[in-house]
């Protein structure tokens, strides 16, 4: 189950909280202030950090099939064999 926004967390928090208040418009407003705020840190999703890893991950086992293979190569051209 993936775990939600916690900026969404802190919203439906305010929201309960201001229920019947007149400041009905306010998590909308308060979103943007939170995303405008936090967008000079130029934070990452937990998604896109997953996703990351993962291309990571396959990258280097690309990196170490090649690398076998060239030392693999590397011996064959030592010992001359085609």
């Amino acid at each position: 189950m993936p775990t939600p926004d916690p900026i969404d967390e802190l919203l439906a928090r305010i929201a309960r909280v201001l229920e019947h208040s007149p400041a009905g418009d306010l998590p909308r407003r308060l979103r943007t202030v939170l995303e405008q705020g936090l967008q000079p840190f130029d934070l990452a999703t937990r998604a896109d950090l997953e996703a990351y890893a993962q291309w990571a991950s396959a990258l280097r086992q690309r990196v170490e099939q090649l690398e076998a293979r060239i030392a693999q190569l590397e011996t064959q051209a030592r010992e001359g064999t085609p």
